[in-house]
């Protein structure tokens, strides 16, 4: 059988820092191994670009400033896509769709593809600045994109609402390396003793950055409605979410839960994270696809979550889904999760399995994988 060169597939995306976006990119390079990947990054290499050099994928970074905006910064993007020379251009997310977008078309690239990560794009909840571009790249996706990858169905919705070519929009659900996101009672063990939790704890959690549209209050109004908080605390992880952040402290004081919060900050190990909780909260008012959801159930944890993005359509009835914005429904749903770990212990047991197998059957890293090369043509 003849010998066939693997395509190349560059990616252009604004940071690789710790994120979701930036994550799935990562997993999809590392696992992807039909083709060949380039990355470059707009700002600079962050916690993926180490990870991405030392499975010997390049990565390039191009120093731009969000401050201090360079035009030249796009005709070297220019001049870096027409030395790599990529049959297939894939960008992430709005700042990169446009700039990454229009610089492969200037580098004669006939095959580009976006990233669509949102599904809110509104006064409020979105910057102005982000609302700017993605109505801009609403004009250009009849021009620019041979198609647009959306993380969920939400958000593809949403963007043909405000104007994206709806024949070029197509979904494609994150996925998940289920050989590290697994259960695991060792790492449930010695996460939980790192951070002073018994096992007879009730350990709460969420995972996301401290970020308004994660609703970090909501959650912790929701706890202040527990009726029974004696035997319960609460891990919250993320950039942010430390003593540092003197606003969260504050609302923490006032509601006295400073003995039941544990503020754990940034941490690497999610997966570990993950297999310490009893129950994972997702407390946001907007997500796309929340990549947190699958990554707890993958390890055997339920999930209680605001019906955002396209978190109702992971969880299904695996665990509890409620209307954003409503501490009380919110508490509530958390007592019921509770209870059951308590109260049922064999239902309980069957809920984690099925929290498993519902990632396993739906969500796979090779079933993203096969999205993105089916997209691609390759």
């Amino acid at each position: 059988m003849p010998y066939r060169p693997k395509k190349k597939v560059l990616h252009v995306i604004t940071g690789l820092d710790d994120g979701g976006a930036e994550g799935v990119l990562a997993g999809l390079c590392l696992h992807a191994k039909e083709a060949s990947h380039v990355v470059v990054s707009l700002r600079n290499d962050g916690k993926y670009g180490s990870i991405l050099k030392a499975a010997n994928i390049p990565v390039y970074s191009l120093g731009l400033s969000p401050s201090k905006p360079n035009p030249m910064k796009l005709f070297a993007l220019v001049k870096l896509i027409r030395k790599e020379s990529p049959d297939v251009v894939q960008t992430w997310m709005y700042h990169s769709d446009l700039l990454g977008g229009i610089a492969a078309k200037l580098a004669g690239v006939e095959a580009i593809f976006w990233g669509v990560r949102h599904s809110v794009l509104e006064k409020g909840k979105s910057k102005r600045s982000t609302i700017m571009i993605a109505k801009l790249c609403a004009w250009l996706s009849s021009f620019i994109p041979t198609k647009i990858i959306c993380c969920a169905e939400k958000a593809l919705q949403v963007h043909s609402d405000i104007g994206y070519r709806k024949s070029k929009l197509v979904v494609v659900k994150n996925g998940y390396d289920l050989s590290r996101f697994k259960p695991s009672d060792e790492l449930r063990i010695t996460t939980r003793s790192q951070f002073g939790a018994s096992n007879e704890v009730s350990l709460l959690g969420m995972v996301g950055r401290y970020d308004p549209l994660k609703d970090h209050i909501n959650l912790l109004r929701s706890l202040d409605f527990l009726e029974d908080k004696s035997n319960v605390k609460c891990m919250l992880v993320g950039k942010g979410l430390s003593q540092d952040n003197a606003e969260l402290v504050q609302v923490i004081d006032e509601l006295d839960l400073k003995n039941i919060v544990i503020l754990a900050g940034q941490q690497t190990n999610i997966s570990a994270i993950m297999n310490a909780l009893d129950v994972h909260v997702l407390s946001s008012s907007s997500e796309g696809f929340p990549n947190v959801l699958t990554e707890a159930m993958a390890c055997g944890t339920p999930c209680v979550t605001t019906d955002t993005g396209d978190a109702a359509i992971i969880v299904k009835d695996t665990g509890w889904v409620i209307p954003a914005q409503n501490s009380q429904l919110l508490s509530n749903a958390i007592s019921s999760a509770l209870n059951e770990k308590t109260s049922k212990p064999m239902r309980w047991k069957e809920r984690k399995a099925q929290c498993r197998n519902r990632v396993e059957e739906n969500f796979s890293i090779d079933m993203m994988v096969a999205g993105y090369m089916a997209a691609w043509n390759i």
